[in-house]
């Protein structure tokens, strides 16, 4: 984490500043703890990656797998107990999974579908500050750090975030978090990206947060539409004409360019012999 970032986190549960325990640094903060001193919550710094859930044993408790891998990584006596305290046991594991998909999204990044999102991105302005939900292994975040001053990843996948971090930039961030939690509290956006995570959050509950995150600035979201999870489906699904629909009732202005639905492919390479392809539609809106 660099230390730098400090200054914009705030405590998932009630929004206050963090403070800082570091345990061991480099060029960023390896490990330590945020605290939060209003409501006592700790958020561990594990592999220069915060992880601000508002109940880390809960996080781990579909991840058991991925909780033993942290107490491994850990160096500190004191984060290493944080970590054994936090571990519960609970089936369904999803470490396997994460680290799954953290992969195909790694020997997937030569997709035409990427390059179109970033032809698209440079056209925009430079931004000051900017956030991407669900950001997975930093495709779109690293290529904004080229250009814009202070740009942050969010996204639930440890093991992805682990991929992130590999490329380090002075002005590029990410935190394991939930998209729906407070992680920068009221801070204002001049840039936020959502692609493709219309399946896994509740589509029109993260458009009314992200037009809350940007009172002034862009917002660029794509989705294939993919709704068939299972018992993991979102429950209000929306569609192509739905979603500009929402965004007009949210304040936000659909360029010329993505008025009508379009059908970016993106290929995802599942193994050698297996892959997905979609057709995603683009939707860049402005506030102003």
């Amino acid at each position: 984490m660099l230390e730098s970032s400090l200054e914009f986190l705030r405590c998932v549960k009630c929004g206050a500043k963090l403070e800082l325990d570091t345990f061991s640094f480099g060029k960023e903060i390896q490990e330590g703890l945020l605290e939060c001193k209003k409501c006592k919550l700790e958020f561990p710094i594990i592999q220069k990656i915060p992880i601000l859930w508002d109940d880390f044993s809960k996080y781990l408790s579909s991840r058991r797998i991925l909780g033993g891998k942290l107490y491994k990584l850990t160096h500190s006596a004191k984060l290493k107990s944080f970590v054994k305290k936090s571990l519960t046991s609970k089936d369904n594991d999803r470490t396997n999974l994460e680290e799954k998909w953290a992969i195909v999204y790694q020997n997937s990044r030569i997709s035409k579908f990427y390059s179109t999102i970033k032809k698209n991105l440079d056209s925009l302005p430079s931004s000051k500050f900017v956030l991407e939900h669900g950001c997975s292994i930093g495709i779109m975040t690293s290529h904004l750090a080229n250009s814009c001053d202070h740009v942050f990843g969010i996204d639930r996948s440890f093991s992805a975030i682990q991929i992130a971090k590999k490329q380090f930039k002075p002005n590029l961030d990410y935190f394991v978090a939930d998209s729906l939690s407070p992680v920068f509290g009221k801070l204002q956006f001049d840039l936020v990206l959502a692609l493709n995570v219309l399946e896994i959050i509740e589509p029109q509950v993260l458009l009314k947060l992200i037009s809350k995150q940007i009172t002034k600035g862009y917002f660029t979201i794509s989705d294939p539409y993919d709704f068939d999870r299972g018992h993991a489906s979102v429950k209000n699904p929306i569609d192509a004409s739905s979603l500009r629909t929402n965004l007009k009732n949210l304040g936000f202005k659909v360029s010329n360019s993505t008025k009508k639905p379009s059908f970016i492919p993106w290929n995802l390479k599942l193994n050698p012999r297996t892959s997905i392809n979609y057709k995603v539609d683009l939707v860049i809106a402005q506030k102003s």
